[in-house]
């Protein structure tokens, strides 16, 4: 169902809100806990997120501005729902709402029971309720904040005429900070003097550690958020992440919240910017061109491989490269398609590729949405050496095609030609070996390690949640752990074998519309895994409704769904509206029953008319 008109409706669409329930509690509320009653009178937004989402970490960003212009009316509360078995631990959550400078407070909710209340199918998804405790609008994905905020200003303006908008201070109690050397680091190198440089990704810094990994040499970046080029102390990182060391002794920075590659001169501590704009990328920009002049998205890792360097572009799900040499940036592998297919580069699908290491020929890369360990070869192909897809994890030794990791964000060369695997949600360093195909346990007892630097025959392991290196002799014989498997903790959707209706839900903003002078402004591209499971309907097309058949013989499987839509300013005497691109990818594990749904409602923006 889509609905392009520009004129909003006379009366808005409105739900009664449910409870906001979940057994974790509230966090970054002093202690206090609330319910949808004690806030009557703001407008809340919820927003469902889980941290191992880079979609849900750029909502973050996209909320800062409105949280901050609209603080006296408006509270925002991130309702944690987790994917993976550890996101489901209160520790972790806690550790990622600072990781990540969450500033409202946040709703624990492990067993999905506020998400399930919502009906929310996909991360992030952002549902707004009105003073009176309404649900009048709910959106999935990224781009929507410029609609929200349009929201926001029209219910400010109703509810201040209706008497029933009440202002004021929210109910954020920031945590106290900890005083440690490091803040959630994120990714290490070793240095040519035996020191070492790490990425301080909470602080918005690098650190230079003496050898023993532990004394500070210098600190590089002035510790706020910003894109500022300078020296070591004016310098502004945005939550860097990835580092290599180049040829000519220099390192380049994954920034990866400003969208962009800096440089480090470690002679002088100097940094200048070599690749992004300062925005993010979106679907319809350039994939290539100048450094300068090309948007990046969400660069995790950095890669120096056959004199190109090599980013892990976790926001789009892809692989780019920089060439020094010429000065420019283009994609070398992926489709933006959230998902695992090996292949060549152009038609490869990833999720969240977030850790690089490079060999003679092979470029190593951790895939951490899909739990998978992939490498790229030096013809440009993708393989996959461990994993299976999006929602199968868990910790398993054993033959590579049974192994199992969980959100894995980093990799390692070791000099026998295998590599670590810094399995970030087991808490443990893996190994794989290509001569054996056999994946084995090097170490446990790590919490969430991000990264590993080889140094001699020991290795020092990011610990990113113990804001610490940790030095580990490299050991002979694997760890023995027990086997587990998990799936992803939402529940299949049931739906009737045979036809089913896709309905991808998009509403224009208030004052926008579709905008068709140059062809469609929608697209919708529709998978499955396993493939069996659809009978037709696969594909991309423009019209956001689409009928499958799934055949009855395969009992469960998962949808991929990737969605998007264009509304510009409908203001006629304007030559140059303004666009907003809003996209979702949803993965959504279905069980084929006799008596289940016949129709998938999946809303991107506005409401689901035939169920309200």
């Amino acid at each position: 169902m889509t609905d392009a008109s520009a004129t909003p409706t006379p009366r808005r669409a409105r739900v009664r809100a449910p409870q906001l329930t979940g057994r974790g509690g509230w966090l970054n509320t002093g202690g206090k806990q609330y319910t949808l009653a004690d806030l009557r009178g703001r407008i809340v937004i919820l927003d469902f997120w889980t941290f191992c989402c880079i979609n849900c970490l750029h909502v973050l960003d996209e909320l800062r501005e409105l949280e901050e212009k609209h603080r006296d009316t408006v509270v925002i509360i991130g309702v944690h729902s987790p994917k993976f078995v550890h996101e489901a631990e209160h520790r972790a959550v806690v550790d990622a709402v600072e990781r990540y400078g969450v500033e409202h407070p946040v709703l624990d909710d492990p067993e999905l029971a506020t998400w399930k209340q919502y009906a929310v199918r996909a991360w992030p998804t952002l549902v707004v309720i009105d003073p009176e405790g309404y649900v009048v609008a709910q959106h999935a994905g990224e781009g929507h904040a410029h609609a929200i905020e349009r929201l926001v200003a029209e219910l400010e303006t109703e509810h201040a005429a209706k008497g029933t908008l009440r202002r004021g201070d929210g109910p954020y109690v920031p945590p106290e900070p900890e005083p440690t050397v490091l803040r959630f680091p994120g990714k290490a190198v070793a240095l040519p003097g035996g020191t070492f440089l790490v990425s301080d990704t909470t602080r918005h810094q690098l650190v230079e550690l003496a050898a023993d990994g532990e004394s500070v040499v210098r600190r590089i970046g002035s510790g706020t958020r910003g894109l500022r080029d300078g020296t070591a102390d004016s310098v502004a990182f945005n939550e860097p992440q990835g580092l290599a060391l180049l040829g000519d002794g220099s390192v380049v920075v994954a920034d990866t919240v400003n969208h962009a590659l800096r440089r480090l001169d470690l002679a002088t501590g100097a940094v200048t910017t070599l690749t992004g704009t300062g925005r993010q990328w979106m679907q319809g920009e350039p994939t290539s061109g100048p450094a300068r002049e090309v948007s990046l998205s969400s660069p995790w890792d950095v890669a120096e491989w056959r004199g190109k360097v090599w980013i892990a572009m976790a926001g789009v799900h892809q692989l780019w490269a920089y060439d020094p040499a010429t000065g420019t940036v283009a994609v070398t592998a992926g489709t933006t398609n959230e998902g695992l297919f090996d292949g060549p580069g152009p038609e490869a699908w990833f999720a969240q590729p977030s850790g690089l290491a490079a060999t003679a020929d092979r470029l190593w890369l951790a895939d951490s949405e899909t739990s998978a360990l992939r490498w790229v070869d030096v013809e440009g192909a993708v393989h996959t050496a461990v994993g299976s897809g999006l929602f199968d994890f868990g910790h398993r030794d054993g033959a590579a095609e049974q192994a199992l990791l969980q959100h894995p964000l980093g990799v390692t060369a070791l000099p026998d030609g295998s590599v670590a695997i810094s399995d970030t949600y087991n808490h443990a360093l893996r190994r794989y070996d290509p001569a054996t195909g056999e994946v084995t346990t090097l170490a446990t007892d790590l919490r969430e390690p991000s990264d590993a630097v080889l140094v001699g025959d020991e290795i020092l392991v990011v610990e990113s949640a113990r804001h610490r290196l940790t030095r580990l002799r490299l050991p002979e014989e694997a760890v023995r752990v027990e086997s587990v498997a998990h799936r992803t903790r939402r529940a299949a959707t049931e739906v009737a074998p045979g036809v089913l209706e896709l309905d991808v839900v998009f509403q224009a903003p208030a004052g926008q519309k579709l905008d068709t002078r140059y062809g469609p402004s929608t697209r919708l591209l529709v998978s499955a895994t396993p493939p069996g499971l659809l009978v037709s309907g696969a594909g991309e097309g423009s019209d956001l409704n689409r009928t499958l058949a799934l055949d009855p013989a395969v009992a469960e499987g998962v949808l991929h769904v990737s969605a998007m839509a264009a509304s510009c300013d409908d203001d006629p005497a304007n030559p140059y509206p303004a666009c907003h691109v809003h996209q979702q990818d949803w993965g959504v594990p279905v069980r084929l029953t006799e008596g289940g749904a016949d129709r998938l409602p999946l809303v991107l923006a506005g409401m689901d008319d035939r169920d309200a």
